[in-house]
């Protein structure tokens, strides 16, 4: 009895390899994980190259790791093993107080470069330009972070921002202040689950933009707000602390817009698909809502409202970020054309030449800004 004893972890151990080898051929596989929000790795090709030079190894544990049974719990159980031991870090998110999950300190080691290439991208062209940066979450939302994290240079970030973007005759909108304030007084302006800001955190980056563009803000008795819940977003997708309870998402549906006075025309791959409204509501349905805005991330959107006559018409390169936030100045121009540099790889240039746009407006989050490498098809 106590021989088999002293061997029982050995059986163990042999016995759940052997379920899981079953398992991980017995089960179907899957193309797309819902909770973290991306599609799983495919069976890499097996040939003399990839096999010699380790690609084919490489591809192959990764096809593993993906498609391993019960995937999600054992993602969960790494995290929450690690929290135990006092490790609040799981795959860049902290887990922090009040149920939010935060991104670590952005990485900048781009974000100059790409303030550069704005500054000569907008000198090329007669328009007046400006820029709104959100802030990271862990600077707006210091309080509910762990004791032991990487500091948030957003401060330091910001004025050098805020100083390139002078040298180049680019206003700056610089949100910092009111963000923190709304915050410390309760309004919360970034999502618990999801990297983005509200709704709440939209309307008010609206709020201090619209000045600079020569606009009067609307004030919230002008919308139809409706909040939906069940909201996971992408920093619970990556985390695994699938324990953490879901986010409300809000719409503000403004009052001014009727039925038939939006026109929403996205290109995407070479297919044209048309939407009749700045929210569609069927994304409601997901656990990632965010995509309820204007369909989500795109190349390239044109948004018109035929209730604005004469209007000015506005050019928005972007990130996710303006998704939330454009809804609010639809109000106010009679078009606008929305260009993802992720994803929109033709010549800006040539667009602004064969269009007559008034203005434009730079909207990223410094967290996106900070590493992105695609502002270089900025020309």
């Amino acid at each position: 009895m106590k021989k088999a004893l002293k061997h029982l972890p050995t059986i163990v151990f042999i016995v759940f390899i052997f379920a899981m080898t079953i398992l991980f051929f017995a089960l179907p596989k899957k193309e797309y994980s819902s909770s973290e929000k991306r599609y799983l790795s495919d069976f890499p090709t097996l040939t003399v190259n990839t096999f010699f030079s380790g690609e084919f190894g490489e591809d192959f544990e990764t096809y593993l790791s993906d498609h391993t049974a019960f995937r999600n719990f054992w993602v969960g159980l790494s995290s929450y093993y690690n929290y135990s031991l006092g490790n609040p870090l799981s795959n860049g998110i902290y887990n922090c107080k009040d149920g939010y999950l935060v991104n670590d300190p952005p990485k900048t080691d781009r974000l100059m470069i790409n303030i550069d290439v704005i500054g000569e991208f907008s000198k090329k062209h007669d328009l007046p330009a400006t820029m709104v940066l959100a802030p990271s979450t862990g600077y707006v939302c210091s309080d509910v972070l762990p004791n032991k994290h990487i500091i948030y240079k957003d401060d330091e970030l910001f004025t050098d921002v805020a100083n390139t973007l002078k040298e180049n005759n680019i206003d700056f909108v610089d949100v910092r202040e009111s963000f923190k304030e709304a915050y410390k007084n309760g309004t919360q302006v970034y999502y618990k689950t999801d990297h983005h800001w509200t709704a709440e955190g939209a309307y008010l980056a609206y709020t201090e933009l619209a000045p600079n563009l020569g606009l009067t803000a609307n004030g919230e008795d002008a919308y139809e707000i409706s909040s939906h819940s069940g909201f996971y977003g992408t920093t619970y997708s990556s985390s695994g602390f699938w324990f953490n309870e879901a986010d409300s998402i809000g719409i503000y549906k403004s009052n001014a817009i009727k039925d038939g006075d939006i026109e929403v025309t996205i290109v995407d791959n070479g297919e044209t698909t048309s939407l009749r409204s700045l929210f569609v509501l069927d994304n409601l349905k997901d656990d990632d809502k965010y995509p309820v805005y204007l369909d989500g991330n795109h190349p390239y959107t044109v948004i018109k409202n035929k209730a604005v006559k004469d209007g000015e018409k506005l050019l928005v390169i972007k990130d996710s970020f303006a998704h939330s936030l454009i809804p609010f100045l639809a109000d106010h121009y009679s078009e606008i054309t929305m260009l993802d540099m992720r994803y929109y790889k033709q010549n800006v240039s040539e667009l602004i030449e064969k269009s007559d746009f008034d203005r434009m407006l730079f909207i990223y989050s410094v967290d996106n800004l900070g590493s992105d490498t695609d502002i270089a098809w900025l020309e």
